[in-house]
């Protein structure tokens, strides 16, 4: 039987928190082992229960979810950990610090039910959860203009195989996407990935797409 997915649930209003128990705990693979109602406590129960996936608010009291969530994401002791930021707001700057400090995905809290399962499930297996053309976009605001290289710079870690499959990572294609492309299994594909965040030392797929963006595989709105 595979294990549940832990999740710690941070928001500073207890509606919020309740109603996204009632929701992580419907589904049979997710258990919330921990709830926190601030920055600082989300830190603290992190390092207590060492959770798969923290489910982030932003804006609360005693530090917001964004220095918790660059807490989080620094912390050597919670390298299994994975942020997926939660918010009512969709702001440039939220969204752009939340990827900055290590956040895994950002959501909105208008978000689906399903939709917000699916998310936890994919941060948990290291997806990350912005949508291909906002991820993209994110990138090219993220990577200062002034220091993109020239396109084509391949990683001189990577096999020609791995590179390719790290360009169409940073086009935002989905694993599924990358198999068709290439003409190759999803498990071929999923070493490929698994290779890439090991040898470029990435939490996840954001940071695979940041790396790809950063040696020139792709450009702004994710074309090469």
């Amino acid at each position: 039987m595979t294990a549940s997915i832990r999740v710690l649930v941070v928001d500073d209003e207890p509606l919020i928190r309740h109603s996204l128990r009632v929701i992580l705990e419907a589904a049979p693979d997710v258990t919330v082992v921990a709830e926190a109602a601030s920055g600082r406590e989300a830190v603290a129960q992190a390092v207590q229960v060492r959770p798969d996936v923290v489910v982030m608010d932003i804006r609360m009291p005693d530090g917001d979810g964004l220095e918790a969530t660059r807490q989080i994401t620094a912390n050597p002791a919670l390298a299994g950990t994975r942020v997926l930021v939660l918010s009512m707001f969709e702001l440039d700057s939220y969204v752009h610090l939340a990827l900055r400090h290590g956040a895994s995905g950002f959501l909105l809290k208008d978000t689906e039910p399903v939709r917000l399962l699916d998310a936890v499930r994919r941060t948990h297996e290291g997806e990350s959860l912005f949508a291909p053309t906002i991820l993209t976009r994110l990138v090219a605001h993220f990577v200062d203009a002034a220091t993109r290289p020239r396109p084509g710079r391949r990683p001189a870690t990577l096999t020609e195989r791995e590179t390719e499959v790290l360009t169409l990572v940073g086009r935002g294609l989905s694993n599924q996407e990358i198999a068709e492309s290439l003409v190759i299994s999803m498990g071929t594909v999923k070493t490929h990935v698994g290779n890439l965040l090991a040898k470029l030392a990435a939490r996840d797929r954001a940071q695979l797409v940041i790396a790809a963006y950063e040696h020139g595989l792709v450009g702004p709105g994710g074309h090469g």
